[in-house]
This record gives C-alpha cells, sequence and structure tokens, in this order.
C-alpha cells in the first residue's frame, strides 16, 4: 500500500545538502536548500540519503539507500544531548545540551559525506519549536554545521510517523491511532483505512512530564495519581473527543521501544527478539509502570531491557502510553521501530523519484478522485456533481465576483464532498473537511487544499460563521470565495440528488434581482430540482437575488 502525505515533489539536485524550507504553518515545503556544494563531494550517490532528527531527548542520524518499494538502512548513529532537559523550568535550551547537539550534528555530517549521500535534510522538534532561543541554535546550526533545520509543527511531527507506521504495518482495513511520544510532546494521528483524520497535538512528552510531575526517581502512590491526572487533563485539552474508536494503537518512539524491550526481557523466553510488532495490553502497561515507580533511579537503570540513559524519564513515558490508551478506548498497542526519521526518508525518496516536475492538472484530478474512491465515494455522482458545479461556475463568476481560475478548487470540494461518510454519516461534512486537510493531495498548494475543505465543509448544513475556527481563520477575501462556491456546490450536488446523473446541460441567466437555471434532463428530474429549490438558502444569501428553476427534456 502506498500512502503519500506531502503532496508535491521537492526538486532534486546533485548537492550533498539540500534546502527546504518551512511554511508559517510548519509543514514541509517543497523548496531545494543548498547547504553544501557538489563539489565538497564529487562522487554523490544519487540513491541514498541522510535523514538527522534533532529530538526534544536525543540526535539522530539514518542514513539510507533508496530500494524498490523503499529502502535499505547503511548506518544510523544516535546522541542522548537531552535539548528539553531545562525547557520546562528557563523556557529555553540549555547551553550545555546546545553544545553537545552542535559536536554530535557534525559528527552525522562527516559521516554522511563519507556515505556520498545526495542530500541530507535535518529536521527539529519540540524542544526547538518551543525554546525562545530555538531560532539562535538554528542560526548557529547553519554557521558551524553547514547544514539547515527544519523546524516542523507538532502537526507534521505526526503526519511522518503515521507515514512510517503505514508502511510498515496494513493500516488499509481498520481504525487505527499512531502516537509518537516524544521528549516534548507526543502527537496522535487517527485514520480510518489508511486516510488520515486527525491529528492531535499534546504537550506530554516523556521528558517535559517527568519534570513537570517529579517523576525521575521513585513515585509513590499520590505522585502518580496527580500525574495521571495532569496527563489526563492534557489530553482532554490536545485531544479532546477522538472521533473514532481505534482497534488498534501503533506506538513510536524510545518509550514504545523501551516498554517492549523492558515486556520481552520478562518473558525470559531465552531467546532475543526483535521489539518491532511486539503486542501489550493496558494492562501489562501500568503492572510495569508500577513496578518501576516502586524502584530508585539507581535501581531502574539496571532493568533488564531498558538502557539507563532514558531510566529518569520511562516512568513518565509509560503514564502517557496508559493514559493514550485510556483516552482512545483501546487496549492494544503495537509497538513500531520506525518513526519521524523514517517518514522524512520516505518523504525525500518520493521527491527525489519525481524529479521535480510539476503536477499536471489532470494528474491532479487523478488523485483527487483516487482519494475520493478510497473513501467510499460513489464517483459517478461526484463527477456528475463537479460537472454541474464547473458549469454553474463558469456562468456566475462575473455577477458573483468570483474567478473562473476557481474551477478547480470547486471541482474538487465537489468531488471530495461527503468522503466524510468514511467515518460516519453524522456530522460527516466536518469530517471531509478534516479528511481533505489531512490529505496533503498532489498538485494542490496548502492554502489551495484549506480552501478546498472549507467549501466541501460547507456543502451542507449550516452556513459559514466567524464562530467556526476554520473559516474564521480564512482572510476576508478567501471567507466571501468559500460561502460563494459552497453555495454553489450546494446547488450541483442537489441537482443529481438521485444519483442518476439525468441533467445533461444547464443555462443561467441573471438579472439584478434573480437567477434562472434551466437544466436539460435525459428522464424524469423532479426529485433533482425538488431538492436544487431546498437548496438555495445560502445562494441566495451571497448572491442577494432569489433563484429559479426549469426543466426542459432533451
Amino acid at each position: 500500500m502506498k500512502i503519500i502525505l506531502l503532496g508535491a515533489p521537492v526538486p532534486s539536485g546533485p548537492t550533498l545538502l539540500e534546502k527546504h524550507d518551512v511554511a508559517s504553518d510548519g509543514s514541509l515545503s517543497t523548496d531545494a536548500l543548498a547547504a553544501s556544494s557538489a563539489s565538497e563531494t564529487p562522487e554523490v550517490a544519487a540513491d541514498r540519503f541522510a535523514a538527522i532528527d534533532i529530538g526534544s531527548n536525543s540526535v539522530r542520524i539514518v542514513i539510507a539507500q533508496a530500494e524498490a518499494g523503499g529502502y535499505r538502512v547503511l548506518d544510523e548513529e544516535r546522541e542522548n544531548t537531552r535539548l528539553a532537559s531545562s525547557l520546562a523550568e528557563t523556557g529555553a535550551l540549555s547551553q550545555e545540551a546546545v553544545e553537545s547537539s552542535i559536536t554530535a550534528l557534525k559528527s552525522f555530517v562527516t559521516i554522511a559525506r563519507g556515505y556520498a549521500v545526495r542530500e541530507v535534510r535535518a529536521i527539529a522538534t519540540s524542544a526547538v519549536r518551543d525554546a525562545s532561543n530555538g531560532p539562535d541554535f538554528c542560526r548557529r546550526v547553519s554557521e558551524e554545521v553547514g547544514i539547515e533545520v527544519v523546524v516542523i509543527s507538532a502537526h507534521q511531527e505526526g503526519r511522518l510517523s503515521f507515514l512510517s507506521v503505514a508502511r510498515a504495518f496494513d493500516v488499509s482495513d481498520k481504525p487505527v491511532a499512531v502516537a509518537d511520544i516524544g521528549g516534548g510532546s507526543t502527537e496522535i494521528v487517527l485514520a480510518t483505512e489508511g486516510i488520515v483524520e486527525a491529528v492531535l497535538t499534546t504537550r506530554l512528552g516523556a521528558v517535559r512530564v517527568a519534570e513537570r510531575c517529579g517523576l525521575a526517581g521513585m513515585c509513590d502512590g499520590p505522585r502518580l495519581e496527580a500525574a495521571e491526572t495532569f496527563i489526563d487533563q492534557e489530553l482532554r485539552r490536545g485531544a479532546k473527543k477522538p472521533p473514532l474508536v481505534p482497534a488498534m494503537l501503533y506506538g513510536a518512539g524510545g518509550t514504545f521501544t523501551a516498554m517492549a524491550s523492558m515486556l520481552a526481557a520478562r518473558e525470559k523466553s531465552g531467546e532475543e527478539a526483535s521489539v518491532r510488532g511486539y503486542r501489550a495490553n493496558r494492562a501489562d502497561v501500568r503492572h510495569l509502570t508500577a513496578d518501576l515507580a516502586k524502584l530508585t533511579l539507581e535501581e531502574r537503570g539496571k532493568v533488564a531491557g531498558l538502557n539507563p540513559r532514558r531510566a529518569d524519564i520511562i516512568v513518565a513515558g509509560l503514564l502517557v502510553i496508559d493514559r493514550i490508551m485510556r483516552h482512545l478506548k483501546v487496549n492494544v498497542v503495537q509497538v513500531h521501530t520506525g518513526g519521524v526519521r523514517d517518514g522524512l526518508l520516505l518523504t525525500m525518496i518520493e521527491a527525489a523519484s519525481a524529479g521535480g516536475r510539476p503536477i499536471a492538472p489532470d494528474e491532479r484530478e487523478a488523485a483527487v478522485e483516487r482519494f475520493a474512491e478510497r473513501c467510499g465515494v460513489d464517483l459517478p455522482h461526484a463527477k456528475q456533481v463537479a460537472w454541474i458545479a464547473r458549469r454553474l461556475l463558469a456562468q456566475l463568476a462575473v455577477p458573483l465576483g468570483l474567478n473562473e481560475t476557481d474551477t478547480p478548487l470547486i471541482s474538487a470540494a465537489a468531488i471530495l464532498a461527503n468522503v466524510g461518510y468514511l467515518i460516519n454519516f453524522d456530522q460527516h461534512h466536518k469530517h471531509s473537511y478534516q479528511l481533505i486537510r489531512n490529505s496533503d493531495l498532489p498538485g494542490f498548494e496548502r492554502d489551495e487544499l484549506r480552501l478546498v475543505a472549507n467549501i466541501a465543509r460547507y456543502h451542507r448544513g449550516a452556513r459559514p460563521k466567524q464562530k467556526h475556527k476554520p473559516f474564521a481563520a480564512l482572510s476576508d477575501e478567501d471567507q466571501d470565495r468559500v460561502a460563494k462556491l459552497a453555495a454553489i456546490l450546494r446547488v450541483a450536488l442537489a441537482l443529481d440528488r438521485t444519483h442518476q446523473q439525468q441533467v445533461q446541460d444547464l443555462r443561467v441567466g441573471v438579472t439584478e434581482n434573480r437567477v434562472e437555471i434551466t437544466v436539460r434532463t435525459s428522464g424524469d428530474a423532479e426529485m433533482d430540482l425538488w431538492a436544487a429549490r431546498r437548496k438555495v438558502d445560502l445562494f441566495e444569501r451571497v448572491s442577494g437575488r432569489r433563484v429559479y428553476f426549469a426543466a426542459v427534456g432533451e
């Protein structure tokens, strides 16, 4: 199964290091970022890549060679630099952590140069994202190491983890959750049939929770209960009420692999089993947490399967796992040994294989239709609605003050209006918004996709309102576009209410105070016209005109 989360291709080239900018929302963009010239590495390997993850607990590099269907790891290295260690107290990265991270990054770049990789990308997550001196850290890395650090959003962090999980496990046939516990934050991705419904972000990193709740050493019952209360509050704030109940929780990050290693060691099977794919139930997690909480830090460091460098944050991390499982009402967690770095490598390889070629309009349309089909959309109906919407826009653009360049937007919104049925019928228009926003469809800029999602969201139900945060976040101009295009989409959907594609053509006449829509039909379209007459309220509001329908047969 191929799941692509970053839609547009990244231009590739012969440089050792490439830069890609970061957008205002923290997502990865696709501008090439040259941080070193090809002359420094005369024999660049076109199929080798390096991904660096500057996390809150550690800094890591993975060097890989692209192969059919993925890649093969050539080398990897990590250093525990604890960038988030003083963040809760001071709001800044400590000087010691900064220096050790820069030293590690210099070594990593030397390793990457030895492998003659075609591209290195470095991303930073929660600690650098939240620190007051995060920009200074990135500037020093650029000047002293020679690579540009992209500080990704928590949202993007979760999506990269999901991409990694989707490559390793079959998530195409059930609702799932993916949790990535880092040092400073935890991201939770909810998906159905391989399609992302929501990315929930929390400030529940293992380092942050350990410091905030005093869980580094031995913990008594009241302290654990207070920590659980704190985590639950943060989950309610960041994750709120989940839109679905997952059948499985997949866990990425060091806390999950440490948990699996300790549980596997307890089994005493005599075999050194891989933790990849290890499954544990919530009772296992709670028992392990309770046992470790009774130990001193020194005793914890000697527990089989636990790296001593993680001993001071493991109880906090396990508590986060337990409370996530409770919050999501899921009883089984399966461990994934990949994560953000794996997701980043996959996007790098995918982008390189695209060769920087822009997405053609027909490819964009095909991608929209494939996405709709995966969501179970009635595609003939959706394509009919898109055709009607395009015809209406072409004739109404001037009277309504719209531009026909918005045709791809309303066409995509028409095709995708009902993808929310994948989650459930109730409130499906809201689910459609989330699915479209999280789709990263190729060929659409971020702002375009946001407009498509808003247009689809208002294909039914309430009219656009300022109290709706996604709509309120748009500019005044874009709010006007969304309202008018959504009004047209409502009429288009109604004109194929029967899903029988009976409307063959239509003509629109506009006067100062009325709009007359005459449809040519292939049969009895009275039900479609009846539905259309009931769906003109938003259209009449935004156009300032009454709407009338008439039908003529072939």
